[in-house]
């Protein structure tokens, strides 16, 4: 993972993982895949809300997005009317935001990654960051499922040269290899954040987290989460879609 907005718009889910009697490091490694790519896909199609809740304000917005692979990713604001048309394209790692009001399209420059996203807790960096827990981290294993019950609890070490921020990242995935949620440390062991994943649902035969919510740590009281109205799957979709031209549009 960790690009997390990025796997929230490019939804998809592979074939199951089947149960580890006695687990290998490929095992380990093709569970963690499994769960990374909840979040990727060869292309996907969507229409969502993202609810943000702060202690400053509480809003709703409607977004159309468009994916194709781990690389290019079109979001395009619906609702409320005020927002409408606001897009934000992603090709590789480079961002820009598209403002209709004032006509103008503005590259997101490297030192204001760290900006928050459309004023939610995902910043413009969880936006374009690229990693995979099978890759880029070590790990152990905490805790098992049992009897087909239970949970995996598998904490994730990065590798050092591994583009990651965090000190580690703590997984939780289900007996029925479903992320539940994903903890991520600072270097000092504290928690800064959580993404969970709720309501399981089928969107084209693929059982998908209907809900996800990132919470931070140091204000447990605010939230920002995103539902899925629409969710299609292997949508053919032109590259030209990810352009500045269709930016524009």
């Amino acid at each position: 993972m960790i690009r997390m907005l990025s796997m929230v718009v490019g939804m998809t889910l592979l074939g199951s993982v089947p149960a580890f009697a006695q687990e290998t490091e490929a095992d380990i490694a093709r569970l963690l895949d499994h769960a990374d790519d909840v979040g990727r896909g060869e292309s996907s199609h969507a229409v969502m809300e993202m609810h943000v809740k702060t202690d400053r304000y509480e809003r709703t917005m409607k977004m159309e997005s468009w994916a194709k692979g781990k690389d290019k990713t079109l979001i395009r604001i619906l609702e409320p009317a005020k927002d409408a048309g606001i897009t934000t394209l992603k090709v590789d790692d480079n961002l820009w935001n598209y403002l209709p009001k004032v006509d103008r399209t503005m590259k997101v420059p490297a030192g204001m990654m760290s900006g928050s996203w459309m004023g939610s807790h995902f910043s413009n960096d969880d936006l374009v960051k690229e990693s995979r827990m099978s890759e880029d981290f070590t790990w152990t294993v905490d805790q098992r499922p049992e009897g087909g019950k239970g949970q995996w609890v598998i904490t994730l070490t990065p590798k050092p040269d591994a583009p990651v921020v965090w000190g580690k990242v703590v997984a939780t995935i289900d007996a029925d290899e479903r992320p539940r949620d994903i903890r991520y440390y600072d270097e000092k062991g504290g928690l800064v954040r959580v993404m969970s994943f709720q309501d399981y649902k089928t969107f084209g035969g693929h059982d998908v987290p209907g809900r996800m919510r990132l919470t931070p740590q140091d204000k447990p009281d605010e939230f920002t989460e995103i539902s899925y109205d629409t969710l299609d799957f292997d949508t053919p979709i032109d590259d030209s879609l990810f352009s500045l031209q269709t930016l524009r549009k």
